[in-house]
């Protein structure tokens, strides 16, 4: 039997990227505060995807090992959200926050606790910002790092299930003059899912006092 799928018109996946980006902007200004330097962070359209994609997309960008911070939430939706990097760019993001003149040591000492507050930052940002306009709550574990591949991100290892989806965004960090590509992926189960569809579908009709219908697709 196949199975169910819940999928995300594009105008609720425009909603959810607006405020995916209210949360980046938020996050820029508090990383801008702890590295005392301007941050810049871009986040193009938010799109679902399966595990099995998820997977192939750092597949095919990224071929190296990556490291990620996760943050489990829970509320009237449930998942995880990951802050992913590759392994090598991830000490430049380190470099950034923690200051370049240390020596290696230290700056490999500090670099969990580094890309855990980076990523704490981040994800409760954007995960906050989705909340407050839902006019939900939600309650946010603390940030763990992980090191590994896409397919241990995303696997049955993370508690995932064959039918979860994944919100996948990539994003650029300009700090320090230092460019950082990484990505936000939020893993939902089809429940979770559902009930996101519902909520942004009540924001938009909150924000334009009608129901919106989505225009139809391009042949």
């Amino acid at each position: 039997m196949a199975v169910p799928t819940v999928l995300l018109s594009d105008l609720e996946l425009d909603a959810l990227t607006e405020l995916v980006n209210l949360g980046v902007s938020n996050a820029a200004s508090s990383l801008r505060e702890m590295v005392r330097e301007e941050v810049v962070l871009s986040v193009p359209k938010v799109t679902e995807v399966t595990r099995e994609q998820a997977i192939a997309n750092l597949t095919e960008r990224e071929a190296k090992r990556l490291v990620a911070v996760h943050q489990d939430f829970e509320g009237d939706i449930r998942g995880r959200a990951l802050l992913i990097f590759p392994e090598a760019k991830s000490m430049e993001l380190v470099r950034a926050i923690v200051g370049s003149e240390l020596a290696v040591e230290d700056i490999m000492e500090l670099e969990q606790e580094a890309l855990a507050e980076t990523g704490n930052i981040m994800l409760n940002s954007c995960l906050a910002t989705m909340a407050n306009h839902f006019e939900r709550s939600l309650r946010i574990s603390l940030p763990e790092v992980i090191y590994g591949e896409g397919a241990e991100f995303f696997g049955p290892s993370s508690g995932a299930h064959a039918d979860d989806r994944v919100l996948f965004m990539f994003i650029n960090f300009a700090v320090r003059h230092r460019d950082v590509q990484g990505y936000i992926a939020m893993l939902l189960d089809l429940p979770s899912l559902a009930t996101l569809k519902v909520l942004l579908g009540a924001l938009i009709e909150r924000t334009a006092g009608a129901t919106i219908v989505a225009p139809p697709h391009d042949v």
